[in-house]
């Protein structure tokens, strides 16, 4: 049984305030939950289930707080248009102070807004084995239900560093900085890499000038039809299939 004002304080966890204030987040879905549940970097708090979900997955939950609740009392908590069985809520990662760059590749995401598209770079990035992201400060926050619904799991495999981008990159004197342009090299005819940043912009403004003057390879993606840009994500995943 879910009592009001524990609906009330779920249902805030869907603003960013609410859960920097309280160190916590929410995901839904049992995909996603089982993701976080074999996920040694998770720390699930409590399970809002249905009676199902909880019969066939309560051994695996590790002692976890569970709260059935009914179908009725999970549409009020949820995020989603059509909740799924069982929701967790989450303490949030341990927040990264340095990131090191060297002898690995790294993607940096420069304002990326779209939440949707934020998740979705995550999970690119847990695809091609990219173990963490750097991002501007102005970008998507990692822990909105949107973003932690489009990784599918791999937010709990990525880690994400938050910074001011040109400060950042001007620090990093000895790797290489790649970038997604319109004019650059045919990311077709690359070389593979073990090391590097590679950076995504904003789909609208592309990469500030602040942060373009900082880069060593400019990335371009041919194309033969009339689209004047790519989606972000799309971009990330086509060149990283070439070079990685």
């Amino acid at each position: 049984m879910l009592g009001k004002s524990q609906a009330k304080y779920i249902q805030s966890l869907g603003q960013k305030k609410v859960r920097d204030q309280e160190g916590v987040f929410i995901a839904e879905g049992p995909k996603i939950v089982a993701e976080f549940l074999s996920s040694s970097k998770t720390r699930i708090l409590q399970l809002y289930a249905l009676p199902d979900w909880i019969r066939a997955n309560h051994k695996d939950c590790n002692g976890v707080e569970l709260v059935e609740i009914n179908e009725g009392e999970l549409e009020k908590i949820s995020q989603l248009a059509t909740p799924n069985k069982v929701l967790a809520v989450i303490k949030k990662f341990e927040a990264l102070s340095e990131i090191q760059t060297k002898g690995k590749i790294s993607l940096v995401l420069e304002t990326i807004q779209d939440p949707g598209n934020f998740g979705t770079l995550i999970r690119i990035a847990d695809w091609f084995g990219i173990e963490q992201i750097i991002c501007s400060n102005d970008s998507a926050d990692l822990y909105n239900p949107k973003v932690v619904q489009s990784t599918m799991g791999s937010i709990a495999r990525v880690n994400l560093f938050y910074t001011d981008l040109a400060d950042w990159l001007q620090e990093q004197k000895d790797v290489f900085i790649y970038a997604a342009a319109l004019k650059g090299q045919n990311v077709t005819a690359m070389k593979k890499i073990n090391e590097g940043l590679i950076v995504i912009g904003n789909e609208s403004k592309g990469i500030s000038s602040s942060v373009f003057d900082l880069v060593d390879v400019r990335i371009t993606i041919p194309g033969k039809g009339n689209a004047e840009s790519l989606n972000a994500a799309v971009a990330a995943g086509i060149i990283l299939s070439h070079i990685v």
